[in-house]
């Protein structure tokens, strides 16, 4: 190790710088405590910047894997490790804050929404699956890989959870000093007293035998505040209310099953508090005696007989824990479903929206030493067996190799290959889990005692496995009980007691029956296999350890499958580390840390990294890449190869001094010069795609004006069709117009293009016009007149009268009428040829009997008679006698009402205006207001 190295981590440690870099690997020192580095104005300043550009942190590592994703449409992925308590929650945390942060600059909504979702699971998923260890007080208790799916701008579109080996052993004991998950906690003490009291709860925890042993422990968690920050994640998420109240329902099932107090009664199993039944099946929607006898009672199948075989007070125990863990368990599985349900990628399609690529960020537990270590840490800690086997494997033993490889003069760098504690684990039929699983698969009574013993027997040879009865002067073992591995990470003593059952994870298939029979849909989707009969034969499960060794041989290969060795795109790492065991923010242990760092394997990739290159690629990828710098590899070399055309770019460039040819591959020892090299491309990327643009923007604008010229051809010819077709159709429909009837009138004309409509209403007008001279010609010259003042009358009146007088014949000198006037027309007609002797009048116009209005609004019998000279009112009780003349040419103007009274105003220029009303005797009350407009209109016309 190199000596200044603990001095600069304490000093560093004590100023608030907690990473570092090594190559691709970011070393994160937990703080405990907060920092102001995560805001938004940091997340600018690593935006877009390449790895080396601002000093080291977690945003560095995630744009740089963010952008190699962009740059080659390639999945990569982010793999963060430590001990229980070094940061690793709080680094995935922050990874997804910084990529929700710098995608999505258009703001879509459906891109936004799956961003919130990714964000709010990890709140669900901590409630859940984290709870208070002696080394962290929000230590995930199961592991987590999310993949995050991005569409080809580089925008999240989905994602993916995979959960792993959850503790669920955590729900029935905890050790001392730690709790169990948060969600029990946050129930009790985040409820409303109205959803405490339907769950049949109380605030109290100590009164809750599965959680009350750490009821009184200090935890920096507020259960309260998270309680309702959980419950608004889920409805973010799209949990319906009645799912959200089934959870709860599932933890207060759980917290009762752990108060059953069970005895015997002679042979007989009882529960003591029987009352708790019937709140358990309140809760879980099926009935209380179903819930007792799967307590009490295992249903056998023996042939075809089927048989209640009762519990003795320890098996009942053990079944209801078993029910209880199980019930957590399923609960979590179906939260992770729910979750991966709506944040999955829907309806995207690879040839229509681009290529979907993938960043994977693994969250799992830490490497776990504790007082007392049983079948949870063995997992744990396998686990991150194989994850430093694959940082070994990527890292440090593929990367030396490919340098031999490829002919690029190298001094071997020794490192501890942890493929032999692995191999111990998980080797088939020799191996602990082998072992394990033989034990479990035996017939008759096998003890935890015995699979140590055949332990002792198979690997009593091997330099990582030893135990009491290998080296008895070791007393840090007891006897028939534990055994220890030497870890990469340190040794770690196992008891066995307990591995057979937790191994075998037995759960009675009477509990599975009770809860697929619950009538609440959602716990009776979470147990499928409780519709199998009593009877049916089904295959042997895999057991507990096989399950999570597979998992994780294909968590391992999901990782190696997103890993292009010899390019940057090796798993971007975060390697957290412990400062002390006291979860103080000022106190660091070097001696600890150290430990850590020697044991992650830093040390060795540090030296490799020193003298070893930071970037390779093949010549051909290589090239394609940064073929656009220089101007003799663009668009195609003619170079005799790639290796020499790649050999003149660098040399073009003045990189020769920092780069090594290999066989097949081109090797970059600094990052700085690759960088460059980025810079340099990014720059002629812009112009490469401007001179595109403009190729294709003169393509298309040809394009455009062929078809312009092609479509107003196409209109020029279809107008001229469609006029001829008009103009053709109109000659069809008016063909002999003059021998039908109304010459056409009722004729449809047809309708016109759009060109031709002023023309239709031109034509249309020409057609009235020679249809009203037709219809002229055919009327009797004598006619004419009364027509033309008719024609007056409907210009002026229409849609002031409804009655004008059209339908009838218009007489004029009404006076001189037999039928109007038939006593005194006799006496009329001499005084009217005096009138035509003495004024000279060619025509009489109109004459009618009036009633007068005088100025003292008094009503008198007088009569009009209106020549084309003069207006005479006269009094026809005196012979009609002339009583006033009035010449036409002194009329101004005349006014009449819309009524029946036949009123009309006479406006002469001297203001002495005439009010009369028009009456008619024969027929009574005849309008004749019309024909007195029309008459005097037509005159004035001429």
């Amino acid at each position: 190790m190199h000596p200044g190295w603990g001095w600069e981590g304490v000093y560093g440690f004590e100023k608030g710088r907690i990473y570092t870099f090594i190559g691709e690997v970011v070393v994160s020192v937990n703080p405990y405590k907060n920092l102001n580095i995560y805001g938004r104005d940091m997340i600018e300043q690593y935006k877009g910047r390449e790895l080396y550009e601002r000093p080291p942190h977690l945003f560095a590592i995630a744009d740089a894997a963010y952008k190699a994703m962009k740059r080659r449409s390639k999945d990569t992925c982010i793999v963060i490790s430590g001990e229980s308590g070094a940061g690793k929650t709080e680094a995935s945390k922050y990874i997804m804050q910084y990529i929700a942060a710098i995608t999505n600059p258009s703001q879509r909504a459906e891109v936004e929404r799956v961003k919130n979702m990714l964000l709010k699971s990890n709140c669900v998923l901590e409630a859940f699956g984290n709870a208070k260890t002696t080394r962290n007080d929000n230590s995930s208790r199961f592991g987590k890989y999310m993949d995050i799916n991005f569409d080809f701008k580089g925008d999240p579109i989905g994602g993916h959870i995979n959960n792993y080996l959850l503790e669920k052993s955590r729900v029935i004991v905890q050790q001392p000093g730690e709790r169990s998950f948060h969600s029990f906690y946050q129930l009790l003490q985040g409820g409303s007293e109205q959803l405490l009291r339907s769950l049949h709860l109380h605030k109290d925890l100590s009164a809750y035998s599965y959680i009350g042993a750490g009821a009184q422990l200090k935890c920096s968690i507020n259960d309260g505040i998270d309680f309702k920050a959980v419950a608004d994640a889920m409805k973010v998420i799209g949990f319906e209310p009645e799912e959200i109240q089934t959870v709860y329902k599932i933890l207060a099932t759980i917290l009762h099953l752990g108060n059953l107090k069970f005895s015997v009664d002679g042979d007989t199993p009882v529960i003591e508090n029987n009352k708790l039944v019937s709140v358990i099946a309140d809760l879980l929607s099926t009935k209380a005696d179903m819930v007792e006898k799967a307590l009490l009672f295992r249903t056998v199948a023996t042939g075809r007989d089927v048989i209640d075989k009762q519990h003795t007070e320890q098996e009942a125990t053990y079944g209801r824990n078993a029910f209880a863990k199980a019930i957590y368990e399923r609960l979590f599985c179906w939260i992770v479903t729910h979750i991966n349900d709506v944040i999955a990628v829907k309806d995207y399609n690879s040839t229509v929206h681009g290529k979907n690529t993938v960043i994977g960020v693994l969250d799992i537990y830490g490497f776990e030493i504790f007082d007392s270590n049983s079948f949870e840490q063995f997992c744990i800690n396998y686990c991150n067996e194989k994850l430093q086997q694959l940082f070994i494997q990527l890292v440090l033993k593929q990367e030396q190799e490919e340098y031999q490889r490829e002919g690029i003069p190298w001094k071997h760098i020794d490192y501890f290959n942890n493929q032999i504690i692995v191999d111990l684990v998980e080797q088939q039929h020799k191996g602990i889990i082998a072992n394990l699983d033989d034990a479990c698969m035996n017939v008759g009574k096998v003890t935890d005692e015995m699979f140590l013993e055949a332990l002792n027997n198979k690997l009593g040879k091997h330099a990582h496995y030893s135990s009491r009865k290998l080296c008895a002067t070791d007393k840090n073992l007891e006897f028939d009980r534990d055994f220890r591995i030497k870890h990469y990470a340190g040794d770690v003593i196992y008891s066995v007691t307990g591995f057979i059952d937790k191994n075998k994870d037995t759960l009675f298939q009477d509990f599975k029956r009770l809860m697929y029979n619950s009538s609440n849909p959602v716990l009776k989707k979470m147990w499928p296999e409780g519709k199998l009969s009593i009877t049916e034969v089904t295959k042997r499960p895999l057991t507990a350890a096989t399950l999570f060794k597979n998992s994780m041989i294909a968590l391992v290969d999901n990782l190696a499958s997103k890993v292009l060795i010899g390019c940057l795109e090796e798993p971007y790492y975060v390697r957290c580390i412990k400062p002390n065991d006291k979860k103080s923010s000022h106190l660091f242990d070097e001696e600890r840390c150290r430990h850590q760092v020697e044991y992650l394997g830093l040390l060795e990739n540090v030296r490799v990294r020193r003298a070893g290159f930071a970037y390779r690629q093949t010549y051909e990828k290589f090239l394609h890449r940064y073929k656009i710098i220089p101007e003799f590899t663009w668009p195609n070399h003619k170079l005799p190869s790639d290796k020499e055309a790649v050999k003149k770019l660098i040399e073009h460039c003045g990189f020769q001094h920092d780069v090594a040819y290999g066989k097949t591959k081109i090797f970059i020892r600094t990052p700085r010069t690759l960088f460059t090299l980025e810079e340099l491309h990014a720059k002629m990327l812009v112009w490469v795609i401007l001179f595109l643009q403009k190729v294709w923007r003169g393509t298309l604008a040809r394009r455009r004006y062929k078809r312009t010229v092609a479509a107003l051809k196409i209109i020029k010819f279809y107008r001229r069709y469609k006029v001829k077709s008009y103009i053709r159709e109109v000659a069809r429909r008016f063909n002999n117009v003059k021998s039908m009837k109304g010459y056409g009138k009722h004729v449809k004309w047809p309708t016109p293009p759009k060109v031709l409509r002023r023309f239709e209403e031109a034509l249309q007008a020409i057609y009235h016009r020679w249809r009203a001279n037709e219809l002229i010609k055919s009327i009797a010259p004598k006619d004419l007149p009364q027509i033309r003042a008719k024609v007056a009358a409907v210009e002026l009146l229409k849609g002031h009268r409804a009655d004008i007088g059209l339908q009838r014949t218009w007489h004029g000198n009404y006076i001189a009428s037999n039928p109007d006037n038939p006593q005194a027309a006799g006496a009329f007609i001499p005084i009217a040829n005096e009138l035509k002797r003495k004024d000279k009048f060619m025509n009489v116009l109109f004459s009618s009997h009036v009633l007068k209005v005088n100025r003292f609004n008094k009503v008198e019998d007088r009569a009009i008679f209106i020549t084309d000279r003069h207006l005479y009112k006269m009094d026809p009780t005196k012979q009609y006698k002339v009583m006033k003349t009035i010449p036409l040419y002194n009329l101004a103007g005349l006014s009449i009402s819309n009524g029946k009274d036949q009123l009309v105003v006479f406006h002469t220029k001297d203001n002495k205006d005439l009010i009369v009303c028009l009456l008619s005797a024969h027929p009574v009350n005849e309008s004749r207001i019309g024909e007195l407009i029309g008459v005097l209109a037509n005159h004035f016309k001429r």
